[in-house]
């Protein structure tokens, strides 16, 4: 595991790991996937407050939770015990964007956009909402 403080992740960390894991599901993590990370830690109200040199040490929870037998379930299970459940829409809209920020929605990310639909909870309507407005943010002409 990677050398984070003992205090539980904040929301924000959890937020972060989260956006990581979308683009690292593909096994292809994209610049423009990085620079939509960049974007919302830099400029969303949520990580007004973010220590952004925290941001290394979630990618490396990220990818040590990734080369786990069941480490989908850990980062989920992080994610549950650390992010108040008013941020988990949230939480799926950023992830949504960093999976449409390239332009091309692959099978790896499709796939864990429904696990996080799930594992969240999310109603299914609210998610086609947040699903909708991401995609029409990231259409290209």
């Amino acid at each position: 595991m990677p050398d984070i403080d003992p205090h539980p992740l904040s929301p924000q960390d959890c937020l972060v790991a989260l956006m990581i894991a979308v683009s690292a599901s593909d096994e292809s993590i994209r610049t423009a996937e990085l620079v939509k990370i960049q974007s919302a830690v830099n400029n969303l109200p949520i990580f007004g407050e973010y220590d952004e040199a925290r941001i290394p040490d979630m990618s490396a929870l990220v990818f040590d939770l990734f080369e786990q037998e069941d480490g989908l379930d850990a980062l989920f299970g992080l994610i549950r015990d650390n992010l108040p459940e008013r941020l988990f829409e949230t939480a799926y809209a950023l992830a949504c964007d960093v999976a449409a920020a390239d332009g091309t929605l692959r099978e790896g990310e499709l796939r864990l956009l429904e696990e996080i639909r799930y594992e969240l909870d999310l109603d299914r309507l609210h998610a086609a909402a947040i699903e909708r407005g991401s995609r029409a943010r990231h259409l290209r002409m």
